[in-house]
Formats: structure tokens, C-alpha cells, sequence
């Protein structure tokens, strides 16, 4: 207690004899460490109030937090120094010391100065850069955890089944990109992306049925598509089902195209050909059929199957479409048209004919053809036939100027060869090329194009042969 009396003996009492709080604190702020701790024990023991001891334990607490916070921020700079061997995110040349603003530090004197997650904590982020996942094997306390399968559980992905109505949406660009590039395989792989489901059989009937508005090389790409199909997409049974549905709806398919129900047959007697449909397709519809043009379709295909009996498919019910075709067939083919033509004289029918062959890249063999009969003829029906046939050809738009040049220039280029077969080739050929250039076939520039062969005169023997200039 003589501690306690020399502690405060320089302090004045107040008017009631009793020293006031300020007053003892402030004098404890002058001393140091120890003589607070004993002013504590001494203070608490004494007279002070419980409200006075209450405030003085908040204000020790807050000042030991202080100091604590100070000791672990100057902590960690110390062990961010050590580690890395430079101030940990602070440039040393950088005004005052600063931390740079894109810094993920704490700059609030909290924490240890790390970042935060490590680093792998930012928004959006999953986790640590390079960090990789592992299968998690199936937890044997999970409430789900079925026993049975053990660990065998297979994920695939789900395809809804297409409905009827997105069906035909689906199908029909399908179809029309096949008639353009014709690879069935191709086909087949995007029908297997879909689920059809039950109605699996609609696209050949969606197929026939686009290809009946179409033209004879789609019906024959078709035929081909429906032979690739069967017993790898589609059994004969699903392909009867849609032939069935179309037989069904033909009076609604002439509507759009007359020639509908010899089309149909033509396809059923093609598909049984193919082993596309069971031979016994034909028998079940005999005696039961109502419908006047699923009559005439299934007599048709009757018909095509009687003639045909030795032939197992049959490839020629269409024709071959287009560029399919080989060169010596269309050159046959234009050859035939132009002779039909000659005896004939039916301009439409030559034109429905070339139509036909659906080769317009190809039509420049028919112009040179044509040149080569005249050429060959013996008599000038025949050029003023084809000069008619050619007009007509030129002003519908069937054949275009470059084809029409390419026939021209073609017999330019084989005029001597020809001349060998046909030794007035040169004459025939100037008066052609003038007919056509006053009916404004071609242009002036391809017929002053024409090579045309000048007289030749020799003069006496002891000039050596010389040809005069």
C-alpha cells in the first residue's frame, strides 16, 4: 500500500477527497508499462465504481488489439520479404511506396498479405489455373447410391423424338441438298443425328413426294436413295408402310402434279426391282383396290415388272439423270435428237428432248453436231432444218452464247481433219456461217472468225512448185 501512496502523491484530490477517473488516467499515461499493471490491480481492488472499471477494461482491450494488429501487419512483410526476396508486390521505385492498384493484396494492414484463394478466386473462376479434375468415384453414404449398378453408370445424350408436324420442316432441306449433291451417305448420317422415332417411314414418302414436283434425274436419285436405305435404315416393311400412305394421298398429289399416279408405279415397280419392297406387294391391293388412281399406279408398276421379267433391276425406268450420264451416251443421245429432227421437222419436240437430257453444260456438242450433219449432207434442206432448229434454240434461251461460240469454234479448230472426209468442208462452212449471221445466230466476230481456205495456183513445172503469193 506504500506503493499506492507514492504512486499518487502528486496527484490533488478533488473536492470530495476521492481522485476522479481522467485524472488517474491521464496520470497512468505518463508511467510506464508496470506501473499501469499495478495501477490496474490497485485501481480494481479499490474504490472506483463498476461503471469506471467497466470502461477501463474496454479501453485496455481496444489498446491490446491495437498492438496486435500492428505486430502481425509488420509479421507478414517480414515473411513476404524473407520468402520472395523483394517487397512482396511493392515497387521499390514507385513515389512514397505505393502498392500498385491492380495489386490483390489486402492494403487494409489485414491478414497475412496473401491472395485470396490462393489466387484461384476471382469471379467466375472454378479454381486454380492447370488445376485438373478427377472422376469422383461414387460415395457409398450418399442416399442416392444405388448398389446395382456399382459403379456401371452410362451417360448419353437424350434426343427427343421429332413430332409429325417438325417432321416434314426437318426432312425437306435434306432432301433438296441430296438432289444437289446426290451422296447417299451423307443422307444417312444426318438421319441418324434425328430421332424419328415411329414415324421413320414419312421421309420416303416425303422423298417421293418432292421428288415427283421435281425432275427425272431427283425421281432417279431417289429410286437410288430408297435402295441405299433399305436394311440399313429402314425395313421392307416401314418402306410398304409409306408406299401405302402415298397410294393414299394420290388424289391429293394430282392436284400439283397430273402425271402423279404412272410416276408412283413407276417408283413401286423400280422399288420391287431393288428389293426395296417385298415381291408381294403388288398382290395384296389385287381385287381391294377403291380408288381409281392407285388403280392406274399399281397397274403401271404391273406392267413395268411383266416387261422387265429377266432384267433384276430396272435402271433405265428414269433414265440417268443429267451429269450422271457418260459422255458417249449424251453425244449418242444429242445425235439421235438432231436425226429425229431432220425427219420429223418438230422443233418443240427437239426442244423438249434436249430439255430432257438436263446437260446445259453440255449443250456445245449439240451445236457442233449440228454443223458436222451440214457438213456431211449432201443436199441444203438439211442447213436451212438446222439453221431453224438453231434459231429457236438461240431466242428461247436454251442454248447460251458461250455454248453456242464453244460449237462453233469446235468445228473451226476440226475443219481440216473434216475437209479430209469432206472436200468442199471449206465452201459448205462460209455459206453456213453467212445463213447463220443474217438470222443472227452468231456474231460478227465468230464469223469472221471462219478459216476459209484460199485458191492454191501453181505455175510451170521449172518454177519448182512455188505457190504463187
Amino acid at each position: 500500500m506504500a506503493t499506492q501512496v507514492d504512486t499518487w502523491s502528486t496527484a490533488q484530490p478533488a473536492a470530495d477527497g476521492v481522485f476522479s477517473y481522467d485524472e488517474k488516467l491521464s496520470e497512468a499515461n505518463r508511467h510506464g508499462s508496470d506501473d499501469d499493471d499495478a495501477l490496474n490491480e490497485s485501481e480494481i481492488n479499490g474504490n472506483w465504481t463498476p461503471q469506471e472499471k467497466a470502461l477501463h477494461e474496454a479501453r485496455l482491450k481496444a489498446k491490446a488489439k491495437r498492438r496486435l494488429r500492428k505486430s502481425s501487419s509488420r509479421n507478414s512483410t517480414s515473411d513476404s520479404i524473407s520468402e520472395s526476396g523483394e517487397m512482396g508486390g511493392v515497387d521499390p521505385h514507385s513515389p512514397k511506396g505505393k502498392v500498385p492498384t491492380n495489386d490483390r493484396k489486402s492494403r487494409m494492414g489485414k491478414g497475412r498479405g496473401l491472395p485470396k484463394k490462393g489466387g484461384a478466386g476471382g469471379k467466375g473462376v472454378w479454381g486454380a489455373a492447370g488445376m485438373v479434375y478427377e472422376v469422383e468415384e461414387p460415395d457409398i453414404r450418399d442416399p442416392n447410391y444405388d448398389e446395382s449398378s456399382q459403379g456401371d453408370t452410362v451417360y448419353a445424350t437424350v434426343v427427343p423424338v421429332i413430332d409429325e408436324k417438325e417432321l416434314e420442316k426437318m426432312v425437306n432441306p435434306i432432301v433438296q441438298e441430296y438432289f444437289e449433291h446426290g451422296d447417299t451417305k451423307e443422307v444417312e448420317l444426318l438421319l441418324k443425328e434425328l430421332n424419328l422415332g415411329p414415324h421413320k417411314y414419312e421421309f420416303s414418302s416425303l422423298a417421293v413426294s418432292l421428288s415427283l414436283e421435281g425432275k427425272a434425274s431427283h425421281r432417279e436419285l431417289t429410286s437410288r436413295l430408297l435402295s441405299d436405305l433399305s436394311n440399313k435404315m429402314m425395313s421392307q416393311s416401314e418402306m410398304a408402310q409409306a408406299f401405302d400412305k402415298m397410294l393414299k394421298e394420290l388424289p391429293d398429289l394430282i392436284l400439283d402434279t397430273p402425271e402423279a399416279p404412272q410416276m408412283l408405279g413407276q417408283f413401286i415397280a423400280r422399288a420391287i426391282a431393288d428389293h426395296v419392297l417385298p415381291m408381294s406387294f403388288l398382290d395384296r391391293y389385287k381385287g381391294r383396290v377403291d380408288c381409281e388412281h392407285a388403280r392406274v399406279a399399281l397397274d403401271r408398276a404391273t406392267v413395268l415388272l411383266s416387261m422387265k421379267r429377266e432384267v433384276v433391276r430396272l435402271d433405265n425406268v428414269w433414265g440417268v439423270g443429267g451429269g450422271l450420264r457418260p459422255v458417249k451416251h449424251l453425244i449418242k443421245e444429242m445425235n439421235l435428237l438432231l436425226k429425229e429432227y431432220l425427219i420429223s421437222g418438230d422443233v418443240a419436240e427437239a426442244e423438249r428432248c434436249l430439255r430432257d437430257l438436263e446437260v446445259p453444260h453440255f449443250h456445245h456438242e449439240l451445236v457442233y453436231e449440228a454443223v458436222v450433219m451440214v457438213l456431211e449432207a449432201s443436199g441444203d434442206n438439211a442447213g436451212r432444218m438446222m439453221i431453224k432448229l438453231l434459231q429457236s434454240f438461240w431466242k428461247s434461251g436454251l442454248v447460251t452464247l458461250d455454248q453456242m461460240n464453244r460449237g462453233f469454234q469446235r468445228v473451226y479448230d476440226e475443219l481440216p481433219e473434216i475437209s479430209l472426209d469432206v472436200p468442199h468442208a471449206h465452201t459448205i462452212m462460209e455459206s453456213f456461217v453467212d445463213l447463220c449471221y443474217q438470222e443472227s445466230i452468231i456474231s460478227k466476230h465468230l464469223r469472221d472468225a471462219c478459216p476459209c481456205r484460199g485458191r492454191k495456183r501453181f505455175v510451170s513445172e521449172g518454177d519448182g512448185g512455188v505457190i504463187k503469193t
